[in-house]
Order: C-alpha cells, then sequence, then structure tokens
C-alpha cells in the first residue's frame, strides 16, 4: 500500500497550510505558478509629445530628459513603467517602474537587446513583465525560494520517479545482451579446445552489440552507471517549463533555468548545483557520432566503447592486417569524409564493408578521425602528466607500474576503450612482417591523436612532448597484455 503523506503548501496570501493527506506522491508544485499568475501586469506609459533626438530602439514609452520626480508623478500604480534620458549624462537611460507602491529606477542598457541584468529581450514590454514578475515573487515567496532546493531529495525528484521505468527496461536489456554475449563466450572456448590455430591464424574480433558489456573474464559491465557530468546551459523554455529536481515551476519570461544538452534534465540553476553526476544521454538530444565526448556518446548508444571503434577495428582485423602500411598510409579525405557521414546517419548500422569502401585505408582513417575529434581525448587531459611521468622512469618494472596506476586513473569509458585499440594496435603488430608497422611505427602515428598536451603553465617543448608521448603509446601496445585487465 502506498504511504500516506502530509504535505505543506502556501496559500496565495504567502503563508503556509497543510495539504490534507494523498496517496498519490506530488510531483509538480504549482505555487510558484500561481504567485507568477498573480504578478502585476506591464502597463507602458505613453509619451504625448514628439520628443527630438529619441533612439530608433524606443518606442512611445520614451519620455526623454524628464526628472525622477516627474517620472515618478506619472507612474501611478505597480506595473507601470516608462523609459527617461539622464539630465546629468547625455546617452544615457533610465527605465523607471512602480511596483509595490514605490518608484524603481534601473539604468538600462541596449545591445541589439533591452537588458538591467544577465538577461536580455527583445522588448521592453517583455524585460518589464519579467522584472515584475521575479520582484513579486521575490517578496511573496523569498524564503519558499530560498529553501526549496535544499528541502529537495534527488532520489524523490520528478526526474528519477518518471525516469525509473526508462532505467530499469535498459538495464534489463543490457542483461540480456550480457547473458546472450556470455553464452557466446562460452561456445568459443568449447571452439578453440577442439580446433587449436597457429597465432597468425586467429580470427578477427567479433565486435557485436552483443559482446561490448562484457569484460574479457566474464565480468559484465553496467555502462549506465559510468559517471557524467550534466552540460548545463541557461535556457528560454516555452510553455510551462518544471524544475526536475524540486518540482517547482522556473517563473520568469526567458532564461527561467538551466536544461542538460545531452540528457534534458531542466532545473533552476540552484538546484542544478545539487544534481549528481549521473547525466543519462538521450538520442533524442544527442544527434552526432564524431566531436561528441566519449562518456556521452557510449551513454546514449548503452555500450562500453564508441560502436566506431568496435566496427572499424572488426573490419580492419577482418581483411587489412597484412596491408602494407596500415594506419600510416591516409585513404582519400574525399572517402573518409562520406564514411563519416554514413556513421552520422546509420549509427551502429553503418555499411563499411568492402563493397561500400574498398580501400581499408578509408576505415582506418575514419578510425584516427574519431579519436582527433574527441573533445576530451583518450587519454584524458587530467590523465596527461600521470602517463608522461611514468614513461620517464628510470626501470621498466617501474614504468609499468606507473602507467597501469595511470590507467585505472581513467574513466571506464576511457579505460575501456584504450584496452579494445591498444589489444587491437599489437595484432597489427604482430603483423609487421607483412604490414611492416611495429609498435613504434603505430605509436608514431597514433600519439598526436590519442594524446594531447593540456598545456597549462606555458606551451611545452613540442619535440620532447611528442617524444614522451610516443613512449607511452609504444609501451602501451607492446606490454597491453601486462597493464590492462585481462
Amino acid at each position: 500500500m502506498a504511504e500516506v503523506t502530509h504535505s505543506v503548501v502556501f496559500s496565495s496570501d504567502g503563508q503556509w497550510r497543510n495539504r490534507p493527506p494523498s496517496r498519490i506522491p506530488s510531483l509538480w508544485k504549482s505555487y510558484l505558478y500561481q504567485l507568477q499568475q498573480e504578478a502585476p501586469i506591464p502597463k507602458r506609459i505613453l509619451c504625448n509629445r514628439e520628443v527630438h533626438g529619441k533612439p530608433a530602439h524606443y518606442g512611445r514609452e520614451f519620455h526623454g530628459k524628464i526628472s525622477r520626480e516627474e517620472a515618478e508623478r506619472l507612474l501611478v500604480e505597480d506595473g507601470c513603467y516608462l523609459v527617461r534620458e539622464s539630465q546629468r549624462a547625455v546617452g544615457q537611460y533610465t527605465l523607471s517602474m512602480k511596483f509595490g507602491g514605490i518608484t524603481k529606477n534601473f539604468k538600462l542598457y541596449y545591445d541589439k537587446k533591452h537588458y538591467v541584468g544577465e538577461k536580455r529581450f527583445d522588448t521592453i514590454q517583455d524585460l518589464v513583465a519579467d522584472g515584475l514578475i521575479s520582484m513579486y515573487l521575490e517578496v511573496h515567496a523569498g524564503d519558499y525560494i530560498a529553501t526549496m532546493c535544499m528541502e529537495s531529495k534527488y532520489e524523490d525528484s520528478p526526474y528519477m520517479t518518471l525516469n525509473s521505468y526508462k532505467r530499469k527496461i535498459t538495464r534489463n536489456r543490457s542483461r540480456s545482451s550480457i547473458k546472450h554475449a556470455k553464452d557466446e563466450v562460452a561456445l568459443k572456448k568449447e571452439v578453440s579446445k577442439c580446433e587449436p590455430f597457429h597465432e597468425y591464424d586467429r580470427p578477427p574480433i567479433e565486435a557485436s552489440t552483443n559482446d561490448v558489456f562484457l569484460h574479457e573474464d566474464g565480468e559484465d559491465i553496467d555502462v549506465l552507471q559510468f559517471e557524467k557530468l550534466h552540460v548545463f546551459k541557461t535556457n528560454n523554455f516555452i510553455g510551462l517549463p518544471w524544475c526536475d529536481f524540486c518540482g517547482n515551476f522556473m517563473w520568469g519570461l526567458i532564461g527561467q533555468g538551466v536544461k542538460c544538452e545531452d540528457c534534458g534534465f531542466n532545473a533552476h540553476k540552484k538546484c542544478s548545483e545539487k544534481v549528481p553526476n549521473d547525466c543519462m544521454p538521450d538520442l533524442k538530444y544527442v544527434k552526432r557520432v564524431f566531436g561528441v565526448d566519449l562518456i556521452t556518446l557510449v551513454k546514449a548508444h548503452n555500450t562500453l566503447r564508441p560502436f566506431v571503434v568496435d566496427l572499424c577495428i572488426k573490419e580492419t582485423e577482418k581483411r587489412g592486417l597484412d596491408v602494407e602500411g596500415l594506419y600510416r598510409v591516409s585513404g582519400f579525405s574525399d572517402e573518409i569524409e562520406m564514411c563519416r557521414m554514413v556513421f552520422e546517419r546509420d549509427c551502429e548500422c553503418a555499411d563499411i564493408s568492402k563493397n561500400a569502401f574498398e580501400d581499408i585505408n578509408v576505415i582506418t582513417g575514419v578510425l584516427k578521425l574519431f579519436f582527433r575529434l574527441l573533445p576530451i581525448p583518450l587519454i584524458t587531459f587530467e590523465a596527461y602528466s600521470s602517463f608522461i611521468t611514468a614513461a620517464k622512469k628510470p626501470a621498466l618494472g617501474e614504468r609499468l607500474e606507473a602507467l597501469k596506476e595511470a590507467l585505472n586513473a581513467l574513466p571506464p569509458a576511457h579505460y575501456q576503450t584504450l584496452k579494445f585499440l591498444m589489444a587491437h594496435l599489437y595484432r597489427v603488430a604482430e603483423r609487421q612482417k607483412y604490414n611492416l608497422m611495429t609498435p613504434q611505427n603505430l605509436s608514431t602515428v597514433f600519439c598526436p591523436t590519442l594524446m594531447r598536451c593540456p598545456e597549462i603553465g606555458g606551451v611545452p617543448d613540442q619535440l620532447t612532448a611528442w617524444h614522451a608521448e610516443s613512449t607511452v603509446i609504444e609501451m602501451l601496445i607492446t606490454h597491453q597484455r601486462q597493464l590492462f585487465d585481462h
């Protein structure tokens, strides 16, 4: 049986009152919306005389050089407003408006938009309307606004309540994929016992969507649990916006709150500061593949690694391991761009087979392009110095131990992708007799793509930085079995 709870609301006079007990949890709280409806309506005081030198961006609300006293005489009731020019400073303008029986004066600015603070409006009427709403709510619900996010719990928020079913369905699908992947892994192990083969005859890896959730040791990974920051940006909401954190109405006409660009989470700016780093990117908002943060991409598609990486490596190992100059030779830029557009359009269903792109260098070029366009490189800016320091250790054992510590500090999505890529490059290097690509050659190709110096505290010596980065990638390839958990 649902728990019966008492909730507290405000009446229109601003007093706390008990609401009758309800068996249905209250998600949306309408008190602030009701107050906004009660806010004074802006009333423009028209100037009936011709004003010389009136700026083109003001209308008949402009009264020219009049005094404060004259403005106060004209503003007879709450909501009335006018614009006047300063009598002392030429070219400076003041918005005068009546609120709470008092005339308030604000220095007015214009840069193709009207503003007195951070918000910018198309018209003076909208600026005044928004200001009246804000002042009215501050007077009648100041204490409520100050405490509304402090008294809210994220686990009981509308966002968690409304998305719990979606999260449950997604996790169940993941578990189903994991079970199928485990069955395939067990079958492959049985087959390998019966049909031994030389290491050079190893078949290409199968990077299907069914096994991307699985460690090589069979432990499943919940991609949805990967920590990810929300990307909050101030947003102009249309209609009646409500905060997904506290459930309260987001008042005002524009810039009412913030919205996460990756998952659509709406919140008051103050409430957004309490939201944990559990952004669940939605493909409704994440519409690109290249140039998207890696964690965002894997969580949006619910895959352990970006599908671009899986598909390109699978295709390369299928038909390119013996190609001379693999990854060093570039494909034609037009074809690489065409292949990129195929991924953007078709995502996991992209056709990059030999029939679609005969030159394997196009596929390897797309893979390198994907890593190059990541806003945060595969070896993150935060981890960069740890990897460089590790590569400079005097003894091999010390270098490997320090590299392993640096790897374990990477975000899980970055770690898993780097592990997958290094295992692939190791297999490429195993075929160096045919493709002429040694670990050193591969590191030369990949170090500018996978590592980018954050350049904190001045520009580093490029030659020294490149040498250290190349050493890091070469060691990751050569010792990938010891460095990564297998």
